[in-house]
């Protein structure tokens, strides 16, 4: 029986973010600059790698996966990765199989997906204004977003709606977002953006809206009920009385959500992050590409990361500037 990953702090590691590209078809304006310089392709793991990567990760006991990016499904032959994952879930080993997307692709993914074995998708969406999504993507088309979402409900896929808290943005779309979901049978989690690389122009302090007043604003509306419910990540939820949804709340500022965090991030690259918040990583790359025939050097690469896993981040507003901050774009890391 191969021992299962457990951090100095006691936490099994059972969840897997990895990221599968850095390139997007938008430019979001809290993620990534308007004018990215991407990865040489050599850099990035081949699908065969990533293929190997995951299977270890699942052989250690992780049981959820999540494909992100970057937007993971403009990567090129990326159903063929999602095929093979689909091995691990028939085995049982893997519980989940699922991704965080823009939406833009799922309209011609969304039936492979299903098939793959993925049941339940992520998808990014801060506001249904069609200017205003332009303006906060800088390259993205609404209609074809919710194309997506509709194609993905169509193929059976459960759609939650992930929306990052932009004060000054969607301040005022938060009860039509609210009732849109409910609609439309879908679970609405709000984030608070993160400090997470140069963005040129954009103001990380301006752009935070903490979720605090977000949820004091709901529960002038709403009932909420407090619900014990997990996903997996770091969400706390709520269940709307009067809609029968639920709602989420990623409070990495506000609330530290660090304490029962059972997650590790990699990136396209290879690098393994033991906390989305610091900048401590572990190459997987140059194990893996040196040692073709067997996972030895890998997986004592991945034990030794785990053994270095911090209690928590360093993330904090509360001095008007955005400490805390790390250089690397979301995008980079995978979300």
């Amino acid at each position: 029986m191969t021992a299962p990953l457990v951090d100095p702090f006691q936490r099994a590691i059972r969840y897997l973010r990895v990221s599968v590209t850095d390139r997007c078809d938008f430019r979001c304006v809290y993620c990534m600059a308007e004018n990215m310089t991407f990865l040489p392709k050599k850099e990035l793991l081949s699908l065969e790698e990533l293929d190997r990567l995951c299977t270890t990760f699942v052989r250690l006991g992780v049981e959820k996966l999540r494909i992100t990016g970057g937007e993971p499904l403009v990567r090129r032959d990326i159903m063929t990765f999602f095929e093979g994952m689909g091995r691990h879930l028939d085995s049982g080993a893997l519980k989940e199989l699922t991704l965080t997307t823009n939406g833009s692709q799922l309209a011609r993914f969304a039936d492979q997906l299903y098939a793959a074995g993925v049941r339940r998708v992520n998808v990014s969406l801060d506001t249904l204004d069609e200017e205003k999504f332009a303006r906060v993507t800088r390259w993205g088309r609404l209609p074809q977003v919710l194309d997506g979402i509709r194609a993905a409900r169509e193929a059976g896929l459960r759609v939650k709606i992930n929306a990052v808290a932009l004060k000054g943005f969607n301040e005022e779309e938060l009860f039509e977002l609210t009732e849109w979901c409910a609609a439309h049978d879908m679970d609405l989690t709000w984030i608070e953006v993160m400090p997470m690389g140069d963005l040129g122009n954009e103001d990380r302090v301006g752009q935070y809206w903490a979720l605090s007043d977000l949820r004091a604003r709901l529960a002038a509306r709403y009932t909420l009920i407090d619900t014990p419910e997990r996903t997996g990540g770091p969400a706390r939820y709520v269940r709307l009385e009067e809609t029968g949804q639920r709602i989420g709340f990623i409070t990495p500022l506000t609330h530290n959500f660090c304490e029962s965090c059972n997650r590790v991030r990699v990136t396209c690259t290879g690098e393994l992050f033991m906390c989305l918040g610091q900048e401590d990583k572990a190459d997987l790359r140059a194990p893996l590409r040196n040692h073709p025939e067997t996972d030895a050097p890998l997986e004592a690469a991945i034990r030794e990361a785990i053994d270095r896993k911090p209690k928590g981040h360093d993330f904090d507003y509360s001095r008007q500037r955005a400490d805390g901050q790390v250089s690397r774009h979301m995008s980079h890391t995978g979300g």
